[in-house]
């Protein structure tokens, strides 16, 4: 047996997610996502060391100062140094975009996949309330909430959260609904396994795949949309910063034209993380599906 054929038969003896992992990796795109985003979320977790400047101390002798090798991306209106708020803000932006989409996964999972399994009035009284959510005017919805509650972290969080749970748990349905009919599901009826066992042991495992291709694609969805809330000041309420507080921050005019290190890293820092995390999305959902395996 040559080197090949031993090869070919290591790929062929690895589990199902090894034969993923092994997919994926040859990916280069979507691996050079992973390591860009590992960087990126490295840095802001490691601010207060990387930075010596504080989040919200000013200093009014040098307010709206270029770059410099004091203040690495310049400062901002009110002299706080940008380059500690982009990264601060990085942990904001990548922390709503990565709780909402864990919670949205949660609900929406358990919800389709109940809906799937059971039928008949739950999957009914499911369906209808995932459209009439999916009906409600997405801008609207928010300027109302934010007038009556606030825009805080949490209710953003939670907005966005019942906005997105529906197309998820349609997902799930739908995929269970094929899956119940499988004989592996007709030989757990006759061997008397309990409901609860086949929709977490045995159909949901089995959708898995799917969750986690929407679950980095949402990332990219839930960064963009906390950035256009914040920037129609819906989102992340000043002085708290996330990236999309900070374009919001610098939109007058002259900012634009004449201060571009105000705006300009928190928005090629939005761009290369939705980029990235659609590559990943992209790349999982290659090495997810069998067709594409050789």
């Amino acid at each position: 047996m040559d080197a090949k054929e031993k090869k070919i038969r290591g790929i062929q003896d690895l589990s199902y997610w090894g034969s993923v992992f092994y997919q994926l990796k040859k990916n280069k795109m979507a691996v050079g996502s992973i390591i860009i985003l590992a960087v990126v979320v490295a840095s802001c977790i490691l601010i207060p060391i990387l930075s010596p400047h504080d989040l919200i101390t000013t200093n009014l002798g040098a307010v709206d100062a270029p770059p410099d090798g004091y203040y690495l991306l310049g400062t901002d209106q009110l002299g706080r140094d940008i380059f500690t708020r982009f990264f601060y803000a990085g942990r904001i932006s990548l922390g709503i975009a990565l709780l909402v989409t864990a919670i949205t996964c949660i609900v929406g999972v358990v919800l389709g996949g109940v809906a799937g399994y059971y039928g008949k009035l739950l999957d009914d009284v499911i369906m209808r309330i995932s459209e009439m959510i999916m009906s409600f005017p997405f801008i609207l919805f928010c300027i109302m909430v934010a007038g009556l509650f606030g825009n805080t972290i949490a209710i953003l969080i939670g907005v966005l959260v019942f906005l997105s749970w529906p197309s998820i748990a349609r997902m799930v349905r739908g995929q269970i609904l094929t899956l119940r009919e499988l004989e592996y599901m007709q030989a757990c009826e006759a061997l008397g396994i309990s409901d609860y066992k086949r929709i977490f042991r045995h159909l949901l495992p089995n959708v898995m795949a799917f969750v986690i291709v929407y679950a980095t694609l949402n990332m990219a969805t839930v960064i963009l949309t906390e950035t256009a809330l914040s920037f129609l000041g819906l989102g992340v309420a000043p002085p708290t910063p996330s990236w999309g507080t900070m374009i919001q921050e610098a939109r007058n005019p002259i900012v634009l034209r004449d201060r571009w290190w105000q705006w300009l890293p928190p928005g090629i820092a939005i761009f290369i993380a939705v980029m990235c995390f659609n590559l990943i999305g992209d790349g999982l959902r290659d090495a997810l599906d069998p067709k594409m395996k050789r």
